[in-house]
């Protein structure tokens, strides 16, 4: 009869081990990168020696320069904002629209969008919308729990998360608080 063994220390990941510290070390070069260079020498071997790891643990544990700036999208978007809770639609929706035009007006954060979008097309749209779409979501679900009856998310993602990307990645105009109020105006005309 085989005798039963403990399971190896080193099977699995291990939070905070040394898959945790390459993670790091990686995201934290990309950012670097794409802030110093504006994602132009965004490259794997680039991104290795900033990280002082070797590109070959880049490519096996990302693949490409689209997934992994889809991963550190991911992981920089995820959590970052809060759900307002002002006790009115209205209120919640300026909230989230001068929040996320609050991030998207950093000029790091800005630059991570570009190259996310840029580089990894539709898959990287949603590495840097799909946390936010998920935030205004959950405050059109507020409001119908409360009895009213919202927009659909796919207008409210047309009128708030669309021309507030739009205007901070492709036209560089300023992402005002009245203008974003208008923009909740709009969806929500008294």
């Amino acid at each position: 009869m085989p005798v039963p063994t403990s399971p190896s220390p080193h099977t699995g990941s291990r939070p905070g081990g040394r898959s945790a510290r390459i993670r790091a070390a990686v995201h934290r070069a990309v950012r670097e990168l794409v802030a110093d260079e504006g994602g132009e020498v965004l490259t794997v071997p680039a991104i290795a020696a900033r990280a002082g790891v070797h590109a070959t643990t880049v490519y096996r544990r990302w693949g490409s320069v689209a997934d992994l700036l889809a991963d550190v999208a991911a992981s920089r978007f995820s959590g970052d904002l809060v759900v307002p809770d002002t006790g009115s639609l209205r209120g919640d929706l300026e909230r989230y629209a001068s929040d996320l035009a609050k991030d998207l007006g950093d000029p790091d954060t800005l630059a991570l969008v570009r190259a996310t979008i840029g580089t990894g097309g539709g898959q990287g749209a949603a590495a840097c919308s799909g946390e936010r779409s998920q935030t205004l979501d959950a405050v059109l679900e507020r409001d119908r729990a409360r009895g009213h009856q919202p927009p659909t998310l796919e207008r409210a993602t047309d009128a708030l998360l669309a021309p507030l990307y739009y205007r901070a990645v492709f036209t560089g105009a300023p992402l005002t608080p009245e203008w974003t109020r208008s923009l909740v105006s709009d969806l929500l005309p008294d």
